[in-house]
């Protein structure tokens, strides 16, 4: 009888150990999987040109924050808003209007915690060739135009927003509208003549201009917008606060006095990163409800 107790004392010992092998076992890889950090960026020029601009930050990152940090390209502009939304990913690159996005879709619950310097007063440029005969926005009427990604702030939004203001409808006044999906393959747009005129990020442009990409002698610009707020990095709410503060920290740090830092910043055409808040994006959130892309 004893023995009997005995045997059965152990057997359930035997089974609780066990019960608790197995808890530690499905901890351990999702306590594992916490120390990677996955970054994403909106595809605003070709995937290999994002990988080459985001790797030094993802290592830089990696070092700050003490876990692994992968980068991954995503295919456009939406799939970098869902990403984050659905938390894929704990830190992403996001235009003006992507961040609107982001927050609508996510029921408020993402926070912009870091922009470049010069995303307090961006623009867009409009180019076209120049024999086109276009000299400014009214100039359009009739022609093909293309924009970036649909969701670019740069690339589409704001362009439209002033176009609108010029008084000329984008949908209406146009013989094509087109969208080439990324910055770089809009200027290919022009150069190549598929369409007459087109909008764009103005660093792209300037970057393109300065790395002898573009002949300023066949393609031009021939308008440039007022500015306003765009890209910022942002982060999921449900984020721990201790950790986005040292992410906020990390990116506010950068250093464009070393090495590091400065190749960083050059290839993220920054000369540093600053504060940035949900408020500075009011304005791009109006714009496109007024533009009819927001209901």
């Amino acid at each position: 009888m004893f023995a009997s107790k005995a045997v059965n004392v152990s057997v359930r010992r035997a089974a609780l150990l066990a019960a608790a092998a197995a808890v530690v076992m499905s901890v351990v890889p999702a306590a594992q999987a916490q120390q990677v950090f996955r970054v994403t960026t909106i595809p605003e020029e070709a995937a290999t040109e994002q990988i080459r601009k985001f790797g030094p930050i993802a290592k830089y990152l990696e070092s700050k924050l003490g876990m692994k940090v992968e980068f991954t390209p995503v295919s456009d502009y939406p799939a970098a808003v869902e990403a984050l939304v659905n938390k894929n990913v704990e830190l992403a690159w996001l235009g003006g209007f992507t961040h609107v996005q982001a927050q609508i879709r996510s029921g408020g619950k993402i926070i912009p915690i870091a922009q470049r310097e010069e995303d307090t007063k961006f623009q867009s440029v409009f180019i076209t060739k120049t024999d086109s005969g276009i000299k400014a926005l009214t100039d359009l009427r009739g022609k093909q135009v293309s924009f970036g990604s649909q969701s670019s702030t740069s690339g589409h939004l704001m362009p439209r927003s002033f176009l609108l203001q010029a008084g000329i409808d984008p949908d209406r006044d146009f013989r094509r509208v087109a969208y080439s999906g990324a910055h770089d393959a809009t200027i290919a747009s022009v150069v190549g003549g598929r369409v007459d005129a087109a909008a764009l990020d103005i660093t792209v442009w300037n970057k393109f201009v300065s790395e002898n990409r573009v002949d300023t002698k066949a393609v031009n610009v021939f308008f440039t917008t007022p500015g306003f707020f765009n890209y910022n990095w942002s982060v999921h709410a449900d984020m721990p606060a201790a950790l986005r503060e040292r992410v906020t920290r990390a990116l506010l740090d950068i250093d464009p006095n070393t090495a590091e830092g400065r190749e960083i910043l050059q290839l993220n055409r920054a000369t540093r990163y600053i504060p940035t808040t949900a408020e500075n994006y009011r304005g791009i959130e109006q714009a496109a409800r007024s533009a009819g892309l927001l209901r």
